[in-house]
């Protein structure tokens, strides 16, 4: 039951963050909507420095609008990784729930290759093998980060 708790909160923390992140993707939406609108008012006026500042501000403005949406990357991944720990605590809760699977070794490796199928970053992947083979919690994050931070991209 304290398995099925954690995930109970994991849930709903995600269901607030996803309320929170919608409400910002809206904001920058409606932003840069008015900024398009500023430029293609500001591309009419005449020629001068006023114009020019508009223009740039504008740009700036957009510049900094994308570079914030694409951060909202990051709560895609967050957002997954909990599904992730979601899905592996209810598949727990569901073995260490029933005394025919409890002690079974057949039963605890389906779960690690259960576990392990869903991932879909190799960051995470490589994680998951690291703690099965022992390291620590540390040793395992220092190397799933190492692998994200090589610049390859992960479509996940």
């Amino acid at each position: 039951m304290m398995l099925y708790l954690a995930v109970s909160q994991i849930r709903r923390s995600m269901s607030d963050g996803e309320e929170s992140i919608g409400g910002l993707t809206d904001s920058f939406t409606s932003m840069a909507g008015s900024a398009s609108v500023i430029a293609d008012a500001g591309s009419q006026l005449p020629d001068s420095e006023e114009k020019k500042i508009v223009l740039n501000k504008t740009q700036e403005i957009s510049a900094q609008m994308r570079s914030a949406i694409s951060t909202f990357q990051f709560y895609d991944k967050l957002n997954q990784r909990l599904n992730h720990v979601c899905n592996s605590l209810d598949s727990l809760s569901e073995l260490v729930g029933d005394p025919s699977k409890l002690f079974s070794p057949f039963e605890w490796r389906g779960l690690q290759e259960k576990i392990r199928s869903k991932y879909t970053s190799e960051s995470d992947k490589l994680m998951f093998d690291a703690l099965i083979k022992g390291a620590t919690v540390e040793e395992a994050i220092d190397l799933s980060s190492s692998k994200e931070d090589s610049g390859h991209v992960e479509l996940f």
